[in-house]
């Protein structure tokens, strides 16, 4: 099987880098690295180092990924041969993201077998649960656009949204079928692992971000300097925003956790990323067990008293005001779990942390 799955690999790596322009294909017997942490980014607002930084630039510069390999991506792979981490850049979007995970996890360079992967990412936050800068660590990964819907001008007039779980006859349906992409469940041990070894690290704060936070006035977790948290996500194609989606997330997340989740953050690719960890591991290529998701707060997902969810949801897409300290936060605290593992790795190569607490 294993040679097999290697044939393939190579019949598939063959493929795509034939599709780039300017890039010789020197594919060989040469053992696969062995790659200790893959770190899944979405985006890079411009290059990969020296501006401003999106969700790659800061693990770029301060891990020293300098050496770079060839991919049919958004942008090439990032590796350091010292510490083992490989850095990829996805895209955004759950299409993207899966598409992006499983040509990497399916590359015959590298060997994933033991590996850990950390999704690391901005994300709009509830303001119920959290504020500008804070991180949460997510278990259930909830997808947003796996449904039926009815535009709400239209629903029945008993239905408090226009969108239901497919092959159910109304909204939260209790006799809704087994899950099938809906929802992902990530390693809850690992997460509260990962929580506990950086719920006290001490973050930055920036005074300008709390005092515009102040705005929200019924929202006393909003207005807090950045913390780490729990707390679940929704990935949905659609960048949606405003009051009523806020609350309509909340009831999507509760009801395809079965109760146990909370939603917190709001992003685009979680469930893309999570569905090809899940093919991957069928064949043995990943340990989904191995895999966690960290998002940070970069703006909330729904308005301050007195602004409507149009005029938030414009100015936001001038740019959100969190994100330098999102990114920042967000590398602070997915330092700390990576270097937990890479100093210990030989413990973690064989056994997961949280076996070991």
């Amino acid at each position: 099987m294993q040679k097999i799955l290697k044939t393939l690999s190579l019949v598939f790596l063959s493929a795509t880098l034939a599709a780039c322009d300017n890039i010789e294909l020197t594919v060989d017997s040469a053992e696969p690295i062995g790659v200790k942490v893959v770190l899944v980014t979405m985006f890079e607002r411009g290059a990969d180092s020296g501006d401003e930084p999106g969700e790659f630039q800061l693990w770029n510069e301060r891990r020293n990924l300098d050496q770079v390999f060839p991919f049919q991506g958004e942008h090439d792979l990032h590796y350091n041969a010292d510490s083992g981490i490989l850095a990829i850049v996805t895209g955004a979007g759950t299409a993207k993201a899966a598409s992006s995970v499983m040509a990497l996890g399916m590359d015959p360079r590298f060997d994933f077998s033991k590996s850990y992967w950390l999704v690391a990412g901005i994300a709009g936050f509830d303001p119920e649960d959290a504020s500008i800068g804070s991180v949460a660590w997510a278990e259930y990964l909830v997808d947003g656009d796996l449904s039926h819907e009815i535009d709400a001008r239209e629903k029945p007039d008993d239905w408090e949204w226009g969108y239901i779980a497919r092959h159910t006859k109304v909204p939260f349906d209790p006799n809704k079928p087994e899950p099938r992409g809906e929802v992902f469940r990530a390693n809850g041990a690992l997460a509260e692992w990962a929580y506990q070894l950086t719920k006290d690290t001490p973050l930055p704060v920036d005074e300008e971000i709390l005092a515009d936070s102040a705005r929200y006035t019924n929202h006393p977790n909003a207005q807090k300097p950045p913390f780490v948290m729990r707390g679940d996500n929704i990935a949905a194609l659609t960048f949606w925003h405003g009051e009523i989606l806020n609350a309509w997330a909340n009831a999507w997340v509760d009801y395809w956790s079965d109760g146990n989740g909370e939603f917190v953050s709001s992003a685009m690719e979680e469930t893309g990323t999570f569905q090809s960890l899940t093919y991957l591991d069928k064949i043995g290529r990943v340990d989904i067990d191995r895999a966690m998701v960290l998002r940070s707060a970069s703006n909330f997902t729904m308005p301050p008293p007195g602004v409507t969810a149009a005029d938030n949801l414009l100015a936001e897409n001038e740019g959100y005001t969190g994100i330098n300290l999102a990114v920042e936060t967000l590398y602070i605290v997915g330092s700390v779990v990576i270097d937990e593992i890479l100093d210990n790795w030989t413990t973690y190569e064989n056994q997961l942390p949280a076996a070991t607490r």
